[in-house]
């Protein structure tokens, strides 16, 4: 069974670094002649996958617009989750859970167990109760092949106090959970090969400001920011340095903007700004 760190990795080589966000907000709705209902946020899952499979690797279906619409809600993201895998997408869940024990075990056990109506290939997750809380969820991942994403710097403002404070080691809290994260990956990947629980930094995020540095073992860096929040394609050397070609840069407004006809044609012309070739 392949790593979920080495089949992103041969993904992105295949297709480019490119994400597209399936975020169906009330306003894309209405554009796309949708109701802002179940029906509608499947239908709208169901038609970005049919445009991103074979243009993109990687599509990441925001859990909030499906869970606002209670349980029909969950029932359509299970279809968009199941399609987008059969249609040989890896699926970052991008739910971004987070708690202690047995809660955030079965928070995992949801999302990441072969099988399970919520499949997906990755989960973004909070550590912010502390990273050893995420034990379990680690585990699970790595004994089914499957990705984690955790917080570790995000761009938001009311994130800063938090993020910027120091630890006992002297390195912000985004550093020692890159750190903590990065031990496990190192015990756990092999060589040469890039680690599976990856990083959720924003692209607009100041390294330097949030004390980070480069990290190894090499793992994927969910970067959100590109596209409609400023960050551009030629914006990853100079924000990500030497990890550049790691970051799954994740475009969702201004892709899906482009509404349903051209929604194919958008997605092509984006991705090919991130491929290496």
């Amino acid at each position: 069974m392949s790593s979920f760190g080495e089949r992103i990795r041969a993904g992105m080589t295949a297709h480019g670094q490119l994400c597209v966000g399936i975020d169906p907000h009330a306003h894309l709705l209405a554009e796309w002649g949708l109701d802002a209902s179940a029906a509608g946020v499947r239908e709208f899952g169901l038609r970005v996958v049919e445009a991103a499979a074979g243009r993109v690797a990687v599509v990441k279906p925001q859990v909030s617009f499906f869970e606002v619409h209670g349980s029909a809600g969950f029932a359509a993201l299970e279809d968009v989750l199941a399609a987008a895998r059969d249609a040989g997408l890896l699926v970052i869940a991008d739910a971004k859970r987070g708690d202690i024990g047995t809660t955030m075990d079965a928070y995992a056990k949801a999302w990441l167990t072969p099988g399970s109506p919520l499949e997906a290939d990755a989960l973004t997750v909070n550590p912010f109760l502390g990273a050893g809380a995420l034990d379990g969820t680690f585990d699970l991942a790595l004994r089914h092949g499957k990705g984690v994403f955790v917080l570790a710097a995000t761009s938001n403002p009311e994130a800063l106090g938090l993020q910027r404070a120091h630890d006992g080691n002297g390195d912000t809290v985004s550093a020692g959970i890159v750190r903590e994260v990065s031990e496990r990956n190192a015990r756990t990947a092999g060589d040469g090969e890039w680690g599976s629980l990856g990083f959720v930094v924003g692209a607009t995020v100041d390294w330097a400001d949030a004390g980070l540095r480069p990290f190894v073992p090499v793992a994927p860096i969910l970067g959100p920011g590109f596209g409609h929040q400023g960050a551009e394609p030629r914006h990853l050397r100079e924000r990500f340095g030497v990890l550049q070609e790691a970051v799954v840069a994740s475009e969702s407004r201004s892709i899906l903007a482009a509404g349903p006809d051209r929604l194919a044609a958008r997605i092509s012309e984006r991705a090919l700004l991130y491929r290496g070739d």
